[in-house]
């Protein structure tokens, strides 16, 4: 862990950008997959004005935008094989495609949805050949629903292959395909379950590999651990849950850690609220990010047995920070929150950009109280089609 924590410590801001609105959230951030021919990589950054905007990296300047007016949209993901090709998900039952290369600010590509449809989380297979969105709970339905994600010019619209919709009984909050089987899909939900799916079964029943409880409300979920055979889950109260999925068919206890509230566990540094995690595969760590509502930012190593503060980055953000992206292949951070700044952090030169900003903004929703875990079971049986 001494590498790793020794390039965490030395981690200094060393670009910094400002939205023109200073009223505008950044709500999450990708980064494309590979480096374009000017070796140049570039960020998507989802705002809370109903926008995405593309960012290089290096520079930190705003190359384009897109809007999706009139629709909140849910989460931004790259092509993992087209730097110039992105999704996210839509609150008018839309997932939407936008291409860097085409002039206009539309999506190139609609995946529609069925009428009732929010989509409030959503991911894309590590082939780009699936979608998968999941939607807020409607009456007594909450669905994910899949497409063929492949662009077709034929048609600017296109129709799901099918839903799931026994597994959940609430809001779908979190869609994680797995990072090299492009067969295995996770699922988070307010109902406090994270189920594991298999796309090559035949429908829901079937497909539903296994089931885990958080005892709580399903905030972040991510997949973990050497060949990814493990799952993290952060809870709406700030609880963190960690799963082996290997030790499912032993005798072997499937947790590796839970704690109920994070604020309470670490007293090393100031803990309001969980952003995400992240596997650092090269290290084969689990790292766990942290804030404060004044802007700092906390990063806690994760062991089976404990969880350890290992860095404060203080001097970068002024209000609560939303979203990160960790790359490995240059050790760098970007982060973006609810003071209107995306900022990049690197283990090099200290920060020579301008100083932060106050803010006046109201706190995150990410204070809401326990959400109570649901039991309720539907009869109804809908299969997966396609």
């Amino acid at each position: 862990m001494e590498g790793l924590e020794q390039q965490l410590s030395n981690l200094h801001i060393v670009k910094r950008s400002c939205i023109k609105d200073s009223t505008t959230y950044i709500l999450d951030i990708d980064e494309s997959k590979s480096v374009d021919e000017q070796n140049h990589q570039t960020a998507a950054v989802l705002c809370s004005n109903k926008s995405i905007k593309l960012y290089t990296k290096e520079r930190m300047v705003c190359l384009r935008e897109f809007n999706a007016q009139p629709g909140v949209l849910s989460g931004v993901r790259f092509s993992h094989s087209n730097n110039d090709l992105l999704f996210s998900a839509c609150s008018d039952a839309t997932v939407k495609l936008w291409d860097a290369r085409v002039n206009g600010t539309g999506a190139v590509q609609v995946y529609t949805g069925y009428p009732s449809n929010v989509f409030i989380s959503f991911d894309i297979s590590c082939n780009d050949l699936v979608v998968c969105a999941g939607t807020e709970k409607v009456e007594d339905d909450s669905f994910l629903v899949f497409w063929d994600a492949r662009y077709s010019s034929d048609s600017k619209s296109k129709e799901p292959l099918g839903v799931y919709s026994e597994s959940h009984n609430d809001d779908i909050t979190q869609v994680r395909f797995h990072p090299t089987n492009p067969s295995l899909v996770a699922s988070g939900s307010t109902d406090g379950l994270v189920n594991v799916f298999d796309l090559n079964k035949d429908n829901e029943d079937d497909a539903l590999a296994t089931t885990c409880n958080s005892d709580s409300s399903v905030n972040v979920i991510g997949w973990a651990g050497k060949d990814y055979k493990q799952i993290y889950c952060l809870t709406h109260d700030e609880g963190f849950i960690w799963w082996d999925l290997a030790q499912v068919d032993t005798e072997e206890p499937i947790t590796l850690s839970k704690v109920e509230d994070m604020r309470e566990k670490i007293t090393a540094c100031n803990i309001e609220y969980l952003i995400g995690g992240l596997y650092h595969e090269k290290k084969d760590e689990l790292l766990l990010v942290g804030g404060s509502h004044t802007g700092d930012i906390n990063l806690l190593s994760c062991d089976s047995d404990k969880v350890a503060h290992v860095k404060t980055l203080h001097g970068g953000h002024s209000a609560t920070v939303r979203s990160f992206y960790w790359s490995v292949d240059d050790e760098s951070l970007l982060t973006g929150g609810e003071d209107a700044q995306l900022l990049l952090w690197k283990p090099t030169a200290k920060d020579s950009s301008p100083q932060k900003r106050d803010t006046m903004k109201m706190s995150s929703s990410l204070q809401q109280g326990v959400l109570v875990h649901k039991t309720k079971s539907y009869s109804s049986k809908k299969k997966m089609t396609g």
